[in-house]
């Protein structure tokens, strides 16, 4: 891997694609931590007399309604504040406007292109790597610098297919994220994932390849919900899946790795639907953390959102700052509960992917990251 600062990049016209997909509520941002990390980027190129154009994501476009919902523009305002200097909004990702914008770039002037999946409406080019989309981004600049860590699991044409046609780099935050989880690569056992969150089909693949690898997988939210239902547990109204096809493959799992999957014993409930763990079960995973040298965290135990259904996760997360051990937490939700709550003291590294660490940890590799080496 080439990393920025391993490189003399300067006087240039950089393509930067970072990883700006932060929460935002009727056009306020409620948590800019992915914008932050991105800054020490950002603050190194333009030290070294580059112009930045930078692209990123928000959200999923499916609609031309997404376009309205998913604008990057509060991000610019945002980028404006936090650099102290102006960053210019372009309000399309392609198009006149832009080519006719970033050929005048001067030296240290920065500007942020609209949502590169909006791309993706009325085709999904930006997240099927059209090649032709790449190519056009591609004659933006003169080099082209990825700090995404939380898309590089994603072969877009953002992330990755511009590397065909540039000299490609990654950034510090890259550079980071993969040092503070090499640790996690290789773990110190007994070694341990907490996996939590809505939905359990997108982590099938993960699942699948973390079990025979960790000592424990310990389970909250719609995970847990899926894995109790499918071993003929009433979950009522609860989030998880009626796939039948899912439900075999979990008990499958749950019979084969008995001794590592650790479920809930107890839970919060609204009305007939669970909505976070319970005391019992807290003090259950407690004590599993307690044995372990290395510990992942990808995900909540429950709807924390509202706020009386997060006692589970910020209890359990809250814990871990008396516990010797290498603690990760990744994952954009993960993170809001951490920064909400005011636990980062309690791990010894945040990483800002979600499904980017989730893939590295249990793949060891990322998709995007081996693309863009054998460039």
């Amino acid at each position: 891997m080439k990393f920025i600062d391993e490189e003399n990049i300067q006087h240039k016209k950089v393509i930067l694609r970072l990883d700006l997909n932060v929460p935002i509520e009727n056009g306020e941002i409620t948590d800019s931590t992915r914008i932050e990390k991105s800054l020490k980027t950002i603050k190194y190129l333009l030290d070294n007399h580059n112009s930045l154009i930078i692209l990123s994501h928000l959200g999923r476009v499916k609609s031309r309604e997404d376009k309205i919902t998913n604008s990057l523009k509060p991000v610019a305002y945002k980028l404006t504040e936090l650099l102290h200097q102006k960053v210019e909004f372009i309000d399309e990702p392609v198009g006149m406007d832009v080519l006719n914008k970033c050929k005048t770039l001067n030296p240290g002037e920065i500007v942020l292109l609209e949502n590169t999946r909006f791309c993706d409406f009325p085709e999904k080019l930006e997240s099927s790597n059209d090649l032709n989309l790449a190519k056009y981004w591609s004659t933006l600049g003169d080099v082209f610098v990825c700090d995404a860590f939380g898309s590089l699991h994603r072969l877009h044409s953002s992330v990755a297919g511009i590397s065909k046609y540039l000299p490609s780099y990654f950034g510090l935050l890259v550079k980071e994220e993969i040092a503070g989880l090499a640790p996690i690569i290789n773990p110190q056992r007994p070694f341990a994932v907490f996996m939590g969150g809505a939905k359990i089909d997108d982590k099938l693949p993960y699942i699948e390849k973390l079990l025979p690898e960790v000592d424990y997988l310990l389970i909250g939210g719609g995970i847990a919900n899926s894995f109790l239902y499918a071993c003929g547990y009433d979950v009522g109204d609860s989030l998880c899946t009626k796939d039948e096809d899912i439900l075999n493959l979990l008990k499958e799992w749950f019979t084969k790795y008995r001794s590592k999957i650790i479920m809930p014993i107890d839970f919060a409930f609204d009305d007939k639907a669970i909505m976070d763990l319970g005391p019992k079960s807290i003090a259950k995973y407690q004590s599993v953390f307690e044995i372990c040298k290395t510990i992942f965290i990808n995900g909540s135990c429950g709807k924390f959102e509202t706020e009386r259904f997060a006692k589970g996760t910020v209890d359990l997360f809250a814990s871990l700052k008396n516990i010797k051990a290498y603690k990760v937490a990744g994952g954009g939700d993960t993170l809001n509960v951490i920064n909400k709550y005011h636990l980062n003291a309690s791990f010894s590294f945040l990483s800002s992917g979600g499904g980017a660490s989730l893939e590295y940890v249990s793949n060891k590799n990322l998709t995007a990251i081996d693309y863009i080496n054998k460039e």
